[in-house]
C-alpha cells in the first residue's frame, strides 16, 4: 500500500515517540493513502514559514500478526473511539487504526458533542452525510521498523 505523510522534514526512519498525544487515534504515525490530502496538510507547514514535505513510503500487504481496526464511515464506534484517544483513554489496543480523520467540518461537530452542546443523536446524524477522508495510524513502532518503507520525499513550494 503507498501511504503519505506531511512533515517540516525528510522522516526516513519514523518512530511514535515524537508524536503528539491526543489525537484521533493516539499518539502514533499518521500517514495517508490520499497523496493531494497530504500536500494540503503540508501546506500548514509552509503558512507557519517552515519548510514542507510529503514523504512517500511502501506498506507491506501482511500485517495479519498485528491487532489492527479500521472504521469504514463515521458511525458511533468512530466517535467514542476518537473521543476516548483525545482524552487519553486508550493505550496500546491497536497496533494499527485506519479510518475518517476528524476535518474542520467534522470536528466541529465532534467538538460541539465532546464539549456536551450537541447531542449523541444529532453529532451521529450530522456525521452521517460526511464522506471520510483517509487516515492511517500506525501505534507499533515494530511495524514501522519493519513493515514501512521510505520511498522517497517531495519538498512541497510556495506558489510564486
Amino acid at each position: 500500500m503507498r501511504l503519505y505523510h506531511a512533515s517540516s522534514m525528510i522522516v526516513e526512519h519514523p518512530d511514535v515517540s515524537h508524536s503528539r498525544e491526543h489525537l484521533d487515534f493516539g499518539r502514533g504515525f499518521y500517514l495517508t493513502l490520499l497523496p493531494e490530502q497530504a500536500c494540503k496538510y503540508a501546506a500548514r507547514f509552509l503558512a507557519r514559514g517552515r519548510a514542507a514535505f510529503v514523504n512517500e513510503y511502501l506498506l507491506d500487504d501482511d500485517l495479519s500478526a498485528y491487532r489492527v481496526k479500521k472504521f469504514s464511515r463515521y458511525d458511533g464506534e468512530w466517535l467514542d473511539y476518537v473521543g476516548s484517544c483525545r482524552k487519553g483513554l486508550r493505550v496500546n489496543e491497536y497496533d494499527m487504526v485506519e479510518g475518517g480523520i476528524a476535518n474542520d467540518r467534522v470536528f466541529n461537530t465532534i467538538d460541539l458533542y465532546f464539549a456536551g452542546l450537541m447531542s449523541r443523536d444529532d453529532a451521529l446524524g450530522r456525521l452521517a452525510f460526511e464522506q471520510p477522508n483517509h487516515q492511517l495510524c500506525i501505534l507499533n513502532q515494530e511495524i514501522l521498523n519493519s513493515h514501512l518503507h521510505f520511498v522517497c520525499a517531495k519538498e512541497i513550494r510556495k506558489d510564486k
